[in-house]
């Protein structure tokens, strides 16, 4: 069940030294390119790592939150061309949470690491850094990345009493039901 999918993901920062098999990325890869985009424009491009000097030269791309991607055997760089689409940032975030998704499927961790509006160091944003990195054409904009691969950590799912319910309104904000 979907529900139950939902209810066993996290996020997953510490990974074993396990390739990840040639079919599950086949697997992520047909997920995402069945990612719903607004009127079907699909402005995203994903550029899939698994060479390890390219993965640790990514988790360089910003000061903070993305040096457990060296480590990872798998990374995903979502990216969208805003030209296609206005919805860009929509789009690639909806292919990005359908990666986490499959990849909780197929037995994986994943970790998403946000690059659009940070900083790579004074003179250079991350998105900009890791899109030199990786050979983007001009115009491609890098949402993110996500970093996956066989967990080395065991996380359980969110207890249900921590959803936060107080969010959430019927009819109008502030009604409860």
């Amino acid at each position: 069940m979907f529900i139950d999918l939902l209810r066993k993901r996290r996020s997953i920062r510490r990974y074993q030294e396990q390739p990840v098999e040639q079919e599950k990325i086949d697997r992520l890869i047909e997920a995402v390119l069945r990612s719903p985009s607004s009127r079907g424009f699909n402005p995203w491009e994903f550029v899939v790592v698994t060479d390890h000097r390219i993965l640790e030269r990514l988790s360089r791309a910003k000061p903070h939150g993305a040096a457990f991607l060296k480590n990872a055997p798998l990374g995903i760089a979502v990216c969208a061309d805003p030209r296609i689409s206005d919805v860009w940032v929509e789009d690639a975030a909806i292919a990005a949470i359908l990666i986490h998704l499959a990849a909780t499927d197929l037995g994986l961790g994943s970790c998403w690491i946000q690059l659009r509006l940070r900083g790579h160091d004074a003179h250079q944003s991350a998105g900009t850094y890791a899109a030199d990195l990786l050979g983007l054409p001009s115009g491609l904009e890098v949402a993110c990345v996500i970093a996956i691969g066989y967990p080395a950590e065991e996380k359980s799912g969110h207890d249900r009493a921590s959803l936060q319910r107080e969010k959430v309104h019927y009819q109008h904000y502030g009604q409860r039901r």
